[in-house]
């Protein structure tokens, strides 16, 4: 028989928020969980297989203490919460990174491991699809790091252009070039400072965005350094950003191997980094996947779609007798 977990709640006025509108918070996790959950009055009842109802208590009571902290809840911290539910039962501890305005928790086992590993190690890869968090995190820690006067500086940086770095017949000047393949990188950071804060720094030199060939014979000290879109890198240029690693720094190499955009029979540089430093002491890699997505769940349906026709695809090749194993747009 499966048992009965009764919740009380002693804030009657965030009881309509905690359940969401015709109960549909209550109604998402009883479709994900597999659970019944009844509402009467200040109270819960849950009912299901006991490590479900298990993870639909520590999910409500989590989404709870986000509203009587003053956070909203949508379709999306429900997802998170129920996530990070099965994040408590793993033993993996739900950690955070303080920044001024908030603190950003983890969503997912992966991200917790991947906040431990950017809090713990000088260089950390994390490879996995879009929508898992990978850059923004890192741009989180690396703004809590300079707040605390733990670093000097933060640099970004990414591959301009797929296959290259080609910039030279794009119109404008150098910054109208760039710009473009680095906005996501300004995006994360306006998530986590003011407009005037982003812009302040970026004139001062604390934050610094730029395409990668711009690291070329620079040793960054003192510095928080990422590289975005690294499975887009080739051998050298991983060699080449790696070997920058100065006194008192932390890197961190962002990437999805199943996304690469270099020409055929290019080795991307993640990939051989993957290779060559797994066993190397101080270097840390955290795997995601599609079911560390935080973007609506359909981006995580997609990324599964085309796994899947990828893994198709690579096993019909090898059956052919083709060669795949560094074909850059194939799986990780």
């Amino acid at each position: 028989m499966d048992p009965v977990i009764q919740l009380q709640f002693d804030d009657n006025n965030l009881l309509s928020l905690l359940f969401g509108e015709h109960d549909k918070h209550l109604a998402r996790i009883e479709k994900q969980l597999g659970v019944s959950v009844v509402g009467r009055g200040n109270q819960l009842t849950i009912e299901g297989p006991a490590e479900a109802s298990g993870m639909a208590q520590r999910a409500l009571e989590t989404l709870y203490a986000r509203l009587r902290g003053g956070q909203g809840v949508g379709e999306a911290e429900v997802d998170a919460a129920i996530r990070m539910a099965g994040v408590s039962r793993s033993g993996v501890a739900d950690t955070g990174i303080q920044l001024r305005r908030k603190t950003i928790h983890a969503r997912s086992a992966a991200q917790a491991l991947y906040i431990d590993a950017l809090d713990k190690n000088d260089l950390t890869f994390a490879l996995g699809p879009a929508g898992t968090g990978k850059t923004y995190l890192a741009v989180c820690a690396a703004v809590a790091m300079m707040g605390q006067g733990q670093i000097d500086r933060i640099v970004l940086s990414r591959p301009a252009v797929e296959a290259g770095e080609r910039l030279g017949f794009l119109p404008g000047d150098l910054r109208d070039k760039v710009d473009p393949y680095l906005r996501p990188l300004y995006d994360a950071l306006h998530d986590t400072m003011t407009v005037d804060q982003v812009a302040k720094q970026l004139e001062s030199g604390q934050i610094e965005i730029a395409p990668l060939a711009f690291m070329r014979g620079r040793t960054l000290a003192n510095a928080f350094v990422i590289l975005d879109e690294a499975q887009n890198t080739t051998t050298m240029q991983m060699k080449m950003f790696l070997t920058r690693f100065g006194e008192n720094s932390r890197m961190v190499v962002t990437g999805d191997l199943s996304q690469i955009d270099l020409p055929r029979g290019t080795k991307s540089g993640l990939r051989d980094a993957v290779e060559k430093l797994s066993d190397v002491e101080g270097a840390t890699f955290v795997r995601f996947t599609d079911k560390d997505v935080v973007r609506p769940p359909l981006v995580a349906r997609i990324i599964r779609a085309y796994d899947k026709a990828d893994a198709h695809r690579a096993r019909k090749r090898t059956t052919s007798g083709e060669k795949v194993a560094d074909e850059p747009d194939g799986p990780e």
